[in-house]
């Protein structure tokens, strides 16, 4: 028998050395592949989809921002992107297909509902929160309650000053929100044109158009003079909110939650989601589920909107 050398030993071993090593690595490669493809994502929570793009009423911005991100910290691997804009610039958004979700603090259009018919879509609608619209002044301005004709004369401009209406004297600053604004369109029938009794009423030329809610509030708490409509969930004590007299109430009523479950508050409406068909994915349905249950509406109490239910 033929006897093997050492150094013909040491190569053997070298070579069994190397193949071990890469073995190992190819190993190591595996393992790494395996933990990428673990990683979480929407589908070990049993949706189809992980992204949900929502954008539209900024009356709405704030809730529905809460509202996603309480649901992805529940269910990991879901991204929700929430936008706001405006309540046209939502529909708009959702009819042309770069929106799941359109939040609306209006009804659709009828011109909206057959351009997305034209598309091929069945626009559904969702109630997901009240609010209440506070009418609001200066700190420093005396006056505590308006009534709704009043409200009206003023954004007509029709009464121009403040002593008009129990003020000083003092030439009135119209703010609005602007016309893509659901809370524009809502202000204008309600109160602008007295329910619709009044349409050819409309905001005086002399009214400061602005994009949200934030901007109105900043703009009326550093000027005297000026009124405005913001959404209840904006309201704070940077600003003063009037009580309001409803055509048939002879004392004006505080915008509140509670008031406006009531309906002594007389401006106040539903907020609403709409899809695009009435076929849901699991991702949408599931966050609709959500912001209208108990945890749902519990953060809309917290903003301030008023929930679906007492």
């Amino acid at each position: 028998m033929r006897r093997i050398s050492k150094r013909s030993l040491m190569l053997v071993a070298a070579a069994v050395l190397v193949l071990f090593l890469i073995s190992g690595v190819f190993s190591g490669c595996s393992g790494q592949a395996d933990a990428s493809n673990n990683s979480t994502d929407g589908s070990e929570n049993g949706f189809e989809d992980t992204e949900l793009v929502i954008q539209g009423s900024d009356t709405l911005l704030e809730v529905s921002q809460n509202w996603a991100e309480s649901f992805m910290d529940a269910n990991p691997g879901i991204n929700i992107s929430v936008t706001g804009g405006g309540s046209g610039t939502g529909i708009a958004a959702l009819i042309n297909k770069t929106a799941d979700l359109a939040n609306a603090s209006r009804d659709i259009k009828d011109k909206e509902i057959d351009a997305a018919k034209d598309q091929g879509l069945d626009i559904q609608e969702y109630t997901v929160a009240w609010d209440g619209i506070s009418v609001i002044i200066n700190n420093n301005n005396p006056v505590d309650e308006l009534s709704i004709e009043q409200i009206s004369k003023i954004y007509t401009g029709e009464i121009d000053n403040w002593n008009e209406v129990g003020g000083n004297d003092g030439e009135i600053v119209v703010v609005s929100r602007d016309s893509s604004s659901g809370t524009y369109v809502y202000f204008k029938e309600r109160v602008v044109q007295l329910n619709g009794e009044m349409e050819e009423n409309d905001y005086t030329q002399m009214a400061l158009f602005m994009a949200s809610n934030s901007a109105i509030r900043e703009e009326v708490s550093e000027n005297d003079n000026a009124i405005a409509y913001i959404g209840l969930g904006y309201l704070n004590d940077s600003v003063k909110a009037v009580n309001v007299i409803g055509e048939e109430a002879k004392e004006g009523v505080a915008p509140s939650i509670e008031n406006v479950q009531d309906g002594s508050y007389p401006i106040s409406r539903p907020l609403y989601v709409y899809t695009a068909d009435l076929e849901l994915t699991d991702l949408e349905q599931a966050f609709l589920d959500f912001a209208i249950g108990e945890e749902g509406q519990a953060i809309a109490l917290k903003i301030g909107f008023v929930p679906l239910s007492k």
